[in-house]
């Protein structure tokens, strides 16, 4: 199991405040055990496909990802470092599209819908 697998609550991005992170539903970035996983702000909804690697001498991982934007089919790519031991930093980047940097925390296991 890497470090940064679990449910993150995304706090703070570089193009949209929290209201907007947190439009439809809290902000968050999941990664699952078994390399896939999800994330959701603002309207966009994406689905990962991520690997395990180092960044500056920090536990990351790096992914792929293609979702929906209001409806509309989008990809990109993207990474997220453990910062500190206990925060994620990293970046999303949309295929021919915007790109933000994000710090996101740790979801308490009892705040999590599904449990894990």
């Amino acid at each position: 199991m890497v470090p940064l697998t679990g449910r993150w609550r995304i706090v703070e991005m570089d193009l949209w405040d929290r209201d907007a992170i947190d439009l439809v539903e809290p902000g968050f970035v999941e990664f699952v055990d078994d390399g896939t996983g999800q994330f959701g702000f603002v309207v966009v909804r994406g689905w990962m496909d991520w690997r395990s690697t180092e960044r500056d001498g920090r536990t990351a991982v790096e992914f792929s990802w293609d979702g929906d934007d209001e409806g509309d089919a989008v990809s990109g790519r993207g990474w997220a470092t453990l910062v500190d031991d206990a925060n994620l930093e990293g970046h999303v980047f949309f295929h021919m599209g915007d790109d933000s940097g994000f710090r996101a925390e740790p979801v308490p296991r009892d705040e999590r819908r599904d449990g894990r």
